[in-house]
């Protein structure tokens, strides 16, 4: 059981980062609050804190007040790090150092939504399940290959908690709460914020190209899983069909029928979205995300790139840059 030695209150602390998401921190904060209403007393004590105990802005441009990282740490049972926008490389150290010393404390710690990268990053999910929100999924699998990335709401392995964002992060402090005080305070929780289920951690987040899914004809369910494993190395559509159990033609059909183009056009669409990924959460050269989504050539990837997205991969990468500077105003 998470937390079984540890006396009321349980206490968690709220690392902050610039333009974190603000939902997801009031997802984790609120079922706390609510599960103290409703069992009477403090069961629960959460504290927002920055590097420095300077306020943090919210992707909403909304400020936060926060203590000092170093003073807040020392009584707390559980260390969480609130993602949002990307923190650029230059600004990551203070951060990857904060998560290491909490790891030295023996502390649990978590992630919200992209903050994994961080986690990973301080080296503190290798040999870890973990997840990450689908939209960064591929790109985080590139970057940490010993990680072991799942598609989840949220994952708890051992001292490590990650969250894939959003109303995900209540789902986990759902889980905690019924883990601790039973599955009826957990449902009585939920029910003040009309949650009408809760979800648990093996249920697969529902984002993207997920949502498509289910409402496929199976043969172009197992072609788009095929495309989706060979992103890299991508395989001839007339074998995919073959392996799927129909007709190069019957599989078109299917394609324009339900997703609105030809296997071909997909397939790259999926290649694109993959080096878009990369682009806005690795660091890799733009020749090497071009070969790694399966482009064989810089100039054949950089129209595809515009073709998609109306701008140039390079001035893609510029833009997310600007918006990670510290002297941002947008």
């Amino acid at each position: 059981m998470l937390f079984e030695r540890a006396s009321e209150p349980l206490s968690f602390l709220f690392l902050m980062i610039d333009d974190m998401s603000m939902m997801s921190l009031a997802s984790a904060i609120e079922p706390l609050r609510a599960a103290n209403r409703l069992l009477g007393r403090e069961a629960f004590r959460w504290s927002l804190c920055s590097i420095d105990g300077a306020p943090v802005l919210a992707s909403s441009n909304i400020p936060f007040p926060a203590r000092p990282f170093a003073t807040a740490l020392d009584d707390a049972h559980a260390l969480f790090i609130c993602g949002g926008l990307r923190v650029s490389p230059m600004r990551e150290k203070p951060y990857l150092a904060a998560l290491r010393r909490a790891a030295y404390k023996g502390l649990m710690i978590g992630a919200l939504s992209t903050a994994s990268y961080l986690l990973a990053r301080a080296g503190l999910l290798d040999g870890y399940r973990a997840t990450i929100h689908w939209e960064n999924r591929l790109a985080f699998e590139e970057d940490f290959p010993n990680v072991t990335t799942t598609g989840t709401l949220f994952e708890i392995d051992r001292k490590r908690l990650t969250c894939s964002g959003g109303t995900a992060a209540m789902d986990l402090m759902l889980h905690i709460i019924g883990e601790r005080y039973g599955r009826n305070l957990a449902r009585a929780v939920a029910n003040q914020f009309h949650h009408e289920r809760i979800r648990d951690s093996n249920e697969n987040q529902q984002g993207g190209r997920l949502q498509q899914m289910a409402a496929l004809p199976l043969p172009t369910q197992k072609v788009v899983r095929m495309m989706q494993r060979n992103i890299e190395t991508p395989m001839n559509v007339e074998d995919m069909a073959e392996q799927a159990g129909v007709s190069a033609r019957q599989l078109e059909r299917q394609f324009r029928q339900h997703l609105g183009m030809t296997p071909t056009r997909y397939y790259i669409s999926l290649r694109i979205e993959h080096a878009r990924e990369l682009l806005l959460y690795t660091e890799q050269p733009i020749f090497q995300i071009a070969l790694a989504s399966g482009f064989s050539s810089a100039s054949h990837f950089s129209r595809w790139f515009r073709e998609f997205y109306r701008v140039s991969a390079t001035k893609l990468r510029e833009q997310a840059k600007r918006l990670q500077s510290p002297t941002s105003t947008s």
